[in-house]
């Protein structure tokens, strides 16, 4: 028996989103169906400097789901990964040569034992035959930005967070940047902003879930 088999006959793999056993990387029938999937041109945010797919909008089964998978383990990954790489072939097929992924800083890594965006990187990478690289580091431990409701206030709350990892080269590549959920896309946009400024050539990106846009006051 093949390692692969055997680990799925010891802990077979589950629905990301319901735990009910199923085939490896797949979701279970009832979620396929009761998911809220992004539609048409909602699959591809676009606005202010940013592109970003996502196959889910982050609501009801998608966002338990995903809450599961970034705070009590990633034994999902293969799963979310296989529709993030799904969607952004779909709609930025050709826009990149490069995977990477927005990190958590060193104190949340160490608290969680794992980085959700490298995860979904590496595992939608691996559909592509290739591997995610490392090129961007957290430097500081800012407040989520899940507690912060203003857009000035979340785009303040990352500026400056992130740096280019020790060594890594950014320049002349088309990147793919992926993290599990977008929201208004500030985290995004300043990951984006910062590969290139080290010369990147292009920066596209890729989620799990959109957040939906909320009307602008006024």
């Amino acid at each position: 028996m093949k390692p692969g088999a055997l680990l799925d006959l010891l802990f077979p793999p589950k629905c990301p989103f319901c735990g009910r056993i199923t085939e490896k990387n797949g979701i279970c029938p009832a979620c396929e169906r009761e998911l809220p999937w992004t539609a048409g041109r909602e699959a591809l945010r676009e606005g202010d400097g940013l592109r970003c797919a996502a196959p889910l909008w982050y609501e009801g089964l998608a966002r338990e789901g995903l809450l599961r998978f970034k705070f009590r383990g990633g034994a999902s990954a293969g799963a979310l990964g296989a529709l993030v790489a799904r969607c952004a072939a779909e709609e930025l097929s050709g826009e990149f040569d490069t995977v990477t992924w927005v990190p958590v800083s060193r104190k949340r890594l160490r608290k969680r034992g794992f980085d959700q965006a490298r995860l979904l990187a590496r595992e939608a990478a691996r559909l592509w035959d290739t591997e995610p690289v490392e090129l961007l580091v957290k430097i500081r431990d800012n407040p989520p930005q899940s507690g912060i409701r203003e857009r000035a206030a979340r785009r303040a709350n990352v500026l400056g967070v992130y740096r280019m990892a020790p060594g890594a080269v950014a320049a002349g590549r088309r990147i793919l940047l992926i993290d599990d959920i977008c929201t208004t896309g500030e985290t995004l946009r300043e990951c984006a902003r910062v590969l290139k400024d080290a010369g990147a050539e292009s920066v596209v990106c890729a989620a799990a879930a959109h957040a939906r846009e909320q009307p602008k006051k006024g």
